[in-house]
């Protein structure tokens, strides 16, 4: 061969090695929880490295509620799975595209346990998700990277077995498979199957993203797997939107909880909880303490509105409760609207459900995040929360115990304490002193260890080491 020809030759082999490459990931569930902002984050993160990313995800299409797959990812490539219509089938789960089940039992809810679920629905879920992956290219793909395990990974492995799979735990599953373990409950009628399932699924994945190192014990108690197969890779925050800044924190909660409210109550929709100017007077005077998720029995919502109630009087200043959160229409347990009315507990406010876009402003406006949760899988809220400069209290188990270093960057408590979460409330209000000095700790330490550029990068370094050729222009 020539001089020319052995220079074209390499030039070849240069061009296939640094060629763009082609991520699809998956996500069964429409977006409104923790595992959509990560595969939104991540996926920007990969897109600004030079991949082409496409989303396969689940879709809601409900008028001024979240949900709506388009609309949560604008501007990346996402083909969305829409489940609107299947709201209104006698079952959602034997619609064309069915709902998709979940990790949580829910009574009356339209996406009931995977446990629950029987072979025929599960073969009529996997061949919707065969179509979806197909439309989206996946058996052309260099990497699939689906987001928990589901009958995605059955329908990836019929039609593009010969595509590496990247794994990505977020927890909920690994609480259902804990709890079969433990003995499904009633109503469980196909536990076993669908744990043989995820033991399959898992193993099958070249490697296994999870959020902690906690994380891969829990994994390896579960399954055969080998821990070396599992990259830490925890949730992050978005370093250029999540900061300390300044707002008019009076006219924010105006805004919030009189102009625009958006709490709702048992039988109410978003905004049938409302209140007026007078009942804000507490933000004036003092700390806000905060609290932002879902409301579901884990998060121990209860428990914080007790503990607060127990220690209100005690206060040296008024501080002011705010729950954000709540997905309209869902909750487990008792409706926090029913426990503040049924301690009589004052100064505890409902916000309602609000973007992910609209939460720096929100914690701008607050002093301390709080996150009771028994079982939290990581801790978003945390993150972005003392990203901002707010103290976290948590309770000292799961993603939480990561997170958090006690008595420098917040408080870490007992589960299910109410006496220890009162405590740690009592401080953090009444000791302006330590309540700031363990903000500016927070701040420092999470913006050293959770942006997610550096995660999108390890993440990139991850799939570089499956494909053997690098994803970076520069490499």
């Amino acid at each position: 061969m020539t001089d020319a020809g052995t220079l074209r030759l390499k030039e070849m082999v240069l061009e296939e090695n640094t060629m763009q490459a082609h991520v699809v990931m998956g996500l069964m569930f429409f977006p409104r929880g923790g595992s959509a902002h990560v595969t939104r984050s991540l996926a920007r993160e990969l897109v600004k490295i030079g991949c082409k990313v496409t989303i396969v995800c689940g879709s809601l299409r409900i008028a001024g509620r979240p949900g709506d797959a388009r609309e949560f990812f604008a501007g990346l490539d996402v083909r969305p799975v829409d489940y609107t219509a299947a709201l209104e089938a006698e079952d959602p789960l034997r619609a064309d595209p069915p709902m998709h089940p979940s990790y949580e039992d829910r009574p009356d809810a339209p996406d009931r346990i995977f446990a629950s679920v029987d072979d025929e629905i599960y073969e009529h879920l996997v061949t919707t998700w065969m179509r979806a992956l197909s439309d989206a290219g996946a058996a052309q793909a260099d990497i699939l990277h689906l987001n928990h395990l589901t009958p995605l990974n059955e329908a990836a492995a019929r039609i593009a077995p010969h595509v590496p799979v990247v794994g990505h735990i977020h927890g909920t599953e690994l609480l259902m498979l804990e709890a079969i373990a433990q003995g499904a409950p009633t109503g469980w009628t196909h536990a076993e199957a669908w744990a043989e399932r995820i033991r399959h699924w898992a193993s099958a994945c070249q490697r296994l993203v999870v959020l902690s190192k906690t994380q891969i014990e829990r994994l390896t108690n579960l399954m055969p797997i080998n821990p070396e197969r599992c990259v830490v890779i925890s949730n992050g925050f978005d370093p250029s939107t999540f900061d300390r800044h300044e707002v008019d924190r009076i006219a924010l909660w105006r805004q919030l909880l009189v102009e625009h409210p958006l709490g709702w109550h048992p039988d109410g929709e978003p905004g049938s909880v409302a209140y007026i100017p007078d009942e804000l007077s507490p933000f004036a005077e003092g700390p806000v303490l905060l609290y932002v998720g879902r409301f579901t029995s884990v998060k121990r919502i209860r428990l914080l509105i007790t503990a607060y109630a127990l220690v209100r009087e005690s206060f040296n200043k008024p501080a002011p409760l705010v729950l954000v959160g709540g997905f309209p229409g869902e909750w487990e347990d008792e409706h926090p609207f029913e426990t503040i009315e049924r301690t009589g507990a004052r100064d505890v406010f409902l916000a309602g459900w609000h973007s992910h876009e609209e939460l720096s402003d929100i914690f701008a406006a607050s002093d301390v995040v709080i996150l009771p949760s028994v079982r939290e899988q990581f801790g978003q809220v945390l993150v972005e929360g003392m990203a901002c400069g707010l103290p976290a209290i948590a309770v000292n188990a799961y993603g939480p115990s990561e997170i958090i270093d006690d008595g420098q960057t917040g408080w870490l408590i007992p589960p299910d304490d109410e006496r220890a979460l009162a405590d740690a409330l009592l401080e953090a209000v009444n000791d302006d002193g330590m309540r700031r000095q363990r903000g500016v700790a927070a701040y420092t330490a999470v913006r050293a260890r959770y942006s997610w550029p550096s995660l999108g990068e390890k993440l990139a370094r991850t799939y570089e080491a499956i494909l053997g050729r690098p994803f970076f222009p520069d490499a």
